[in-house]
C-alpha cells in the first residue's frame, strides 16, 4: 500500500496532505517547462524539441527522486546551469550545442559514480552545521527575491543596483495575492498555497484587457493569463543528438568540471536546505535517504544530456511543497505525473503565469528563516562564515557562489584561530575545487 512504502505514519502526513504538496511543488515550478526552453534555444535548439526534453527529465526524474530516494524533492533542468550553458558555453565560447551536451551528459557520469562511492555523502557531512543553516536560509530569501522579482515587485536600478517597482496593476495584483494566501495560511487552511495560486491567477485576468499592459514584463503580450490552445505534439528530434566523444576533447574538460561543481552545489545546498527546513534529518542528523537523494540528482544530469536540455538538478521550488506538508515521496511523485500530460497540452502553461507563484515563492522564504535562530551567532567564527553564505547566496543570485564563499571562509578563519579540528580533510578537498571553479569562471 501507498501508506506503508512511503510510511506515512511515522512522517506524521496523509495521502491528501502529500498529494496537494505535489500540486503546490508543480505549480510553483512548472514555469521550468517554458522557460528552459526559452533559453536553451537561443543556442540554435530547437524550442519544441527542448521543451519535451524537459518534460521528460522532470517527470521520470521525479518519480525517481520519489519512488527510490523517498524524498518530497522535485527535479528538473536547473535555473542558472541553463543559462550557463548556453551563455558562456555554447554562445560565449562557441562549442556547438551538440558538444555542450554530451559535457553535460560526462558531468552527469562523474555525478553518478561520486554518488554510487558515497563520495558525495561525504561531501554532505563535510559541511558544518553552521553553513548549513545558514544555506537553509539563504535559500528562503533566493525564493523570496525570486517571487519579488518575477512580480515584478523588486526591480533593477542602475542608481541603487536594485529597487521596489511602480504601483501598478501588476504589483498591486502581487499584494493582494500575498495577502490572500498569507491570510490563508495563518489560518491553517488546506491547499493554502494552491488557492493563493488560483486567486493571484484570477485577480490576473483582466490585466491587459480591462486595465493595465504586461508587455514590459511578458514578452511583448499585453496580458498576463493568455490563451493558446490545448494540445501540442511532442518533438524527440534532441534526443541522443549529444556529441559523445567531441565533448571528451581536453578544451572541453572544463565545461564538464563546471557543470560537475556547480551541479554539485546547487543539489548539496537544495537537499540541506530543504532538510533543515522540514526536519528531513534521520537518526544521524543528515538530510534523510541522501546517498539515493544525490544517485538521482546525478541520473537526471545523464538523462538530461542524453534527451537534450541541460543539466538537472534538484529544486528549491520543493519547498514550497514541503511548506504545504509534504514529508514523503508521494509529493515527488505527485509532481512528476503532472509534468506527464504537458508532453501533449504544454499551451495550458500560458494560464498561470509567473505573478501568480511569486506570492507562494516569497512566503516560503519565511517559513524557511527557521533556521537562522540555529546559527551561533555569539562566536564570530561561526557567525561570519554562516552569514556570508547566507547573504551571498541572493545577493549573487548563485547557490553556488553562497555556499563556495562560506566554505572558503569557514576554512581560512577556523585555521587562523587554530581551531583545526573543525576543519575536515574533505573540507579541505572541497576548497581546493572551489578555487579552481572560481578561477575557471574568471576566464
Amino acid at each position: 500500500m501507498i501508506s506503508t512504502y512511503f510510511d506515512f505514519k511515522n512522517n506524521k502526513t496523509d495521502l491528501k496532505t502529500e498529494i496537494l504538496a505535489g500540486i503546490t511543488t508543480f505549480l510553483a515550478a512548472m514555469y521550468i517547462i517554458v522557460v528552459n526552453p526559452a533559453i536553451l534555444s537561443k543556442t540554435g535548439m530547437p524550442f519544441n524539441a527542448v521543451l519535451t526534453a524537459t518534460v521528460l527529465v522532470c517527470a521520470f526524474c521525479t518519480l525517481m527522486m520519489g519512488i527510490y530516494a523517498k524524498n518530497p524533492i522535485l527535479v528538473a533542468p536547473g535555473m542558472g546551469l541553463n543559462a550557463f550553458f548556453t551563455f558562456s558555453v555554447v554562445l560565449g565560447m562557441g562549442v556547438k550545442w551538440e558538444t555542450a551536451l554530451g559535457a553535460v551528459f560526462w558531468a552527469g557520469v562523474a555525478f553518478l559514480l561520486l554518488s554510487i562511492f558515497n563520495v558525495r555523502t561525504y561531501i554532505v557531512k563535510a559541511i558544518p552545521k553552521q553553513i548549513r543553516y545558514a544555506v537553509s536560509v539563504g535559500i528562503g530569501l533566493f525564493i523570496a527575491l525570486i517571487g519579488l522579482v518575477n512580480a515584478k515587485f523588486i526591480i533593477s536600478n542602475p542608481a541603487t543596483i536594485v529597487g521596489i517597482g511602480h504601483l501598478d496593476p501588476i504589483t498591486i495584483t502581487f499584494l493582494i495575492g500575498i495577502l490572500i494566501t498569507s491570510v490563508l495560511i495563518i489560518k491553517r487552511i488546506k491547499g493554502a498555497i494552491i488557492l493563493g495560486i488560483i486567486s493571484t491567477t484570477i485577480l490576473a485576468l483582466p490585466i491587459g484587457r480591462l486595465y493595465g499592459d504586461a508587455s514590459l514584463i511578458n514578452f511583448g503580450v499585453p496580458t498576463l493569463v493568455t490563451w493558446k490552445g490545448i494540445f501540442a505534439a511532442p518533438d524527440f528530434s534532441l534526443v541522443g543528438r549529444l556529441d559523445f566523444i567531441g565533448s571528451l576533447q581536453i578544451a572541453i574538460w572544463p565545461v564538464i568540471f563546471a557543470f560537475l561543481f556547480t551541479d554539485m552545489f546547487d543539489s548539496l545546498s537544495t537537499f540541506v536546505g530543504v532538510a533543515e527546513a522540514a526536519d528531513l534529518i534521520d537518526e544521524n542528523g543528515e538530510p534523510r535517504n541522501v546517498k539515493q537523494s544525490l544517485i538521482v540528482d546525478a541520473i537526471a544530469t545523464t538523462g538530461a544530456g542524453l534527451v537534450g536540455s541541460s543539466a538537472g538538478t534538484a529544486y528549491i521550488e520543493s519547498a514550497t511543497g514541503v511548506e504545504e506538508g509534504g514529508r514523503t515521496g508521494m509529493t515527488a511523485v505527485m509532481a512528476g505525473l503532472l509534468f506527464l500530460p504537458f508532453m501533449f497540452i504544454s499551451p495550458l502553461l500560458s494560464i498561470v503565469p509567473s505573478i501568480a507563484t511569486s506570492p507562494a515563492l516569497v512566503l516560503v522564504g519565511v517559513f524557511m528563516m527557521k533556521p537562522v535562530l540555529k546559527i551561533n551567532w555569539s562566536e564570530l567564527d561561526d557567525a561570519i562564515p554562516a552569514f556570508l553564505a547566507l547573504i551571498l547566496i541572493p545577493f549573487t543570485y548563485s547557490i553556488t557562489e553562497g555556499i563556495v564563499w562560506g566554505f572558503l571562509s569557514w576554512t581560512l578563519i577556523k585555521l587562523i584561530l587554530g581551531k583545526t579540528k573543525e576543519v575536515s580533510p574533505m573540507l579541505i578537498v572541497i576548497d581546493i575545487f572551489a578555487i579552481i571553479a572560481l578561477v575557471l569562471a574568471q576566464k
